[in-house]
């Protein structure tokens, strides 16, 4: 096997000696491999890493879309959030063992499908919808929690929660880690005892709003993309495991802590729309406003840590995002810095979403599950189709140029191109089949992990055996 040539790019480099479990300092590894001096810690982490950020309000309100926006009743919807949880919850887990496998962050393990250039594309994505999308959900959400527990104006609100995201996530990988560990009692007592209250109150038996099978399916994609929303993070989060740690329990504790968070919080929140709330209330003080005085302050602390929870891993992932394009940046603009640029946008984002946030969140649900879809379909046809390569020439073939993925690419914006226009079903666009069956509901996700995943596969048969990333100049690491 020919060695792969190492990535020394200064945005990428090398973790400094030292960081091992060190929680107070500041992370400076990029995308390259976590060496194994630097691995630390057992996959039983990774339940509170998981559960913690998926304890807020952005899932309660999965649930409360599904009864008031899609027309299901409780029971219906509860279904259609526990099979899309589901999907995305195994899909979270398998991936989740990259990080032991190749220390390296999840979207640099996509070279593997879509090659060193043909990455470029996924990680853009990523680092947007992360760093920018879901940063100005959840700080939106820990805005309003502010709002109307201590009557601050949303603005300065808002700007008061995204510092606190934006420090966690510039200390970087242990300080996330341990943040995740902390929060997690203090959060699941706290909505645990909500949902007691939501479901006591709650009229489960009301019929719903004749959402149908579209209005299932609807719940059903806004659930997976939800929870599969965090695959292109996965390995972030267990690249600092030592390359010995059993791979059932790397894939199994993640699994576990994404599907239970979310399933349980968002049947919550889908309790809590069948209770009545004042017309002008935001979204949070409609949730809270059932619940006794002393417990609905509790849930508005609450949800303000969810925020950062949620966030704290949106930003780190975001700026590992970035580094995985491999650009030779200045050293200063690091991992670090780059968690404070993509806050700031982020925190744009957000302020302009404030006067609509219900409606807003509704579309970035489904639009997120647009790309997921499409490059799960990618990644998990490619891991399938080299499970019989051994991890060092597949770990070799990361810092490698030399190789191409157009399959990958290929693939991936066929899916998108399939899917959106004939399955999209927004407010500004509904797709050709979309409109033209209404019960299908928003399947765009599901056509556009179908349609990437067969043509990858096909492509990568076209090519050849001899050459597993549809290029010749691939040989080199047979």
């Amino acid at each position: 096997m020919t060695t792969a040539p190492t990535d020394t790019s200064p945005n990428t480099a090398a973790p400094g000696t030292g960081y091992g479990d060190k929680v107070i300092a500041v992370e400076t590894a990029g995308a390259d491999p976590i060496p194994p001096a630097e691995r630390h810690g057992t996959p039983r982490g990774l339940l509170w890493t998981w559960a913690s950020p998926n304890i807020e309000f952005a899932t309660v309100y999965i649930g409360v879309i599904s009864v008031l926006f899609f027309g299901l009743n409780f029971w219906q919807a509860a279904t259609a959030l526990l099979l899309g949880t589901a999907v995305g919850a195994v899909t979270h887990g398998v991936l989740s063992t990259d990080g032991p496998r190749f220390g390296v962050p999840q979207m640099a393990v996509g070279r593997l499908a879509f090659g060193r250039a043909g990455n470029a594309l996924p990680s853009v994505v990523n680092a947007l919808v992360a760093g920018v999308g879901w940063f100005a959900v959840n700080s939106v959400s820990a805005a309003f929690a502010l709002n109307t527990l201590t009557g601050l104006r949303p603005l300065p609100s808002l700007l008061l929660v995204v510092v606190v995201e934006i420090a966690v996530g510039f200390i970087g990988h242990n300080f996330v880690h341990t943040f995740e560990r902390y929060a997690l009692p203090v959060l699941a007592v706290v909505f645990l005892l909500a949902g007691v209250w939501t479901f006591d109150g709650a009229e489960l038996s009301a019929a719903g709003g004749g959402g149908g099978v579209g209005g299932f399916l609807l719940a059903f994609s806004a659930a997976f993309g939800y929870t599969a929303g965090w695959n292109p993070f996965a390995s972030d989060y267990t690249r600092y495991l030592p390359q010995g740690a059993s791979r059932l329990r790397t894939a199994l504790y993640p699994a576990i802590g994404l599907f239970v968070s979310v399933a349980t919080v968002a049947l919550i929140g889908a309790a809590s729309a069948t209770i009545a709330a004042p017309a002008d209330a935001t979204p949070t003080a409609a949730f809270t406003g059932h619940l006794p005085g002393w417990l609905s302050h509790l849930v508005l602390l609450a949800i303000i840590l969810g925020a950062v929870s949620a966030n704290a891993l949106n930003i780190y992932s975001s700026s590992m995002s970035l580094t995985a394009l491999g650009l030779r940046l200045p050293r200063w603009l690091g991992r670090s810095t780059l968690v404070l640029v993509t806050g700031v946008v982020g925190t744009a984002a957000a302020w302009s979403s404030l006067a609509d946030a219900g409606h807003a969140y509704e579309a970035f649900l489904l639009v997120i599950a647009y790309w997921v879809g499409p490059w799960l379909g990618v990644v998990l046809t490619a891991r399938w189709l080299t499970r019989s390569t051994a991890d060092e020439v597949l770990a070799a073939r990361l810092t490698d140029r030399r190789y191409s993925g157009w399959p990958g690419v290929v693939a991936l914006l066929a899916g998108v191109a399939v899917s959106v226009p004939l399955f999209s079903r927004q407010e500004q666009y509904v797709g050709w089949a979309a409109g033209r069956w209404p019960d299908l509901g928003d399947i765009t996700c599901v056509v556009g992990f179908v349609v990437s995943a067969g043509v990858y596969a096909a492509l990568r048969v076209g090519a050849g055996k001899s050459s597993p990333w549809g290029s010749p100049r691939t040989k080199s690491g047979d």
